[in-house]
């Protein structure tokens, strides 16, 4: 019988799509007297053997798109975090390759396709529970799909830089970055801290698997040591979430109200403390794009950070924390609602350049 791991295996070449050198340059606009960051970025240099290809590559970076909105629909959200994915790649692509930001230290490993199961669960589950129940289901899929790529990423002893996709992804990519540091000898045990910028705390209850509890099912299973989110609206935590975070230790919430309204500490400060909070191991970097004011994601906000302060959120983080790994999320060009803004994957664009400026600098 095969082993848990070639499962895993099986799962990931099922479901993941590496890009080639002419896919990238076809979404790059080559233009005569500049270099584009499409121009010098690293690509899969054996195709579907992955881990051959990581082990060989000597970028630092690694990015990966997960253009799935599975775990949103199974939280009650409204789909469509399946679509910034190519705008940012886009956007990223065309940004200039200069003294500031030269690419050649970033390989763009390529993407996931879950189409042929959210298709599946649109034309076969019928009413509002059954759908809700097979979208949980399928997240679970996600995660096994997920985790070993992340965790051969990170083995490698490179950054993976994940775009989203649902908040969902969080789970996996932790427990495949601890389980990566661990077996690269860099962490004691397959555990690890996160920071997250969010509006909520995605620490519902284990209900199955969705968009709003990926660090609860993480804390659970071992993978997440400390977590500390910052920004998220009082108006929207749970009473019961409140109260099983405040009474945990290894937890710890600034609220975007302690911040902005009261101002018991300014923007870099909360960040700071969060860094500080986090410094003792390796720390992955959560961002969800439903915390940026008038940012197009399944819960926009009209009262939000500015992309000002994520912009400095990750370049900050990235200086200040052993960085186990960058996770932006939630973001779309397209709602089902008939929603659209084509800045998001620009957006995108610029936290991921200020990243990996910052990891450089």
């Amino acid at each position: 019988m095969p082993t848990t791991a070639s499962k895993k295996e099986q799962i990931l070449k099922t479901y993941f799509i590496p890009y080639t050198k002419k896919e990238l340059l076809a979404l790059t606009k080559i233009r005569r007297f500049e270099t584009k960051i499409g121009e010098k970025i690293q690509i899969a240099a054996y195709g579907d053997d992955i881990e051959k290809s990581l082990a060989e590559s000597t970028a630092r970076f690694v990015i990966v798109g997960i253009p799935e909105d599975l775990g949103v629909k199974a939280n009650y959200g409204v789909g469509g975090a399946n679509t910034a994915w190519t705008p940012f790649l886009q956007s990223f692509l065309n940004v200039q390759s200069n003294d500031f930001l030269e690419g050649s230290n970033i390989l763009i490993l390529g993407y996931y396709d879950f189409t042929e199961v959210s298709d599946l669960i649109e034309n076969n589950a019928h009413g509002f529970d059954e759908k809700i129940d097979a979208y949980r289901h399928s997240v679970y899929t996600v995660d096994e799909a997920v985790e070993p790529l992340i965790k051969m990423i990170t083995q490698y002893n490179k950054i993976p830089i994940v775009i989203g996709g649902g908040h969902n992804n969080s789970y996996p990519i932790i427990r495949g970055a601890a389980k990566g540091l661990y077996k690269a000898g860099l962490v004691p045990l397959a555990s690890i801290n996160c920071i997250n910028l969010d509006a909520h705390a995605d620490f519902r209850p284990l209900e199955g698997r969705h968009s709003g509890n990926g660090f609860s099912y993480a804390e659970e299973d071992g993978y997440l040591q400390k977590y500390c989110v910052i920004g998220v609206h009082e108006n929207y935590i749970t009473q019961n979430i409140w109260m099983d975070v405040v009474n945990n230790p290894f937890i710890d919430i600034i609220t975007y109200e302690d911040i902005f309204i009261h101002e018991k500490r300014n923007f870099l400060q909360a960040v700071a403390h969060a860094t500080g909070f986090t410094e003792d191991t390796y720390t992955g970097i959560e961002l969800d794009l439903d915390c940026i004011e008038d940012t197009l994601t399944s819960s926009a906000t009209p009262s939000g950070v500015a992309p000002l302060h994520a912009r400095q959120y990750v370049s900050f983080t990235g200086i200040d924390t052993k960085t186990a790994y960058l996770h932006i999320c939630e973001g779309a060009c397209n709602l089902s609602d008939g929603r659209t803004n084509h800045m998001t994957g620009k957006l995108i664009s610029y936290l991921v350049s200020d990243f990996i400026k910052a990891k450089e600098a």
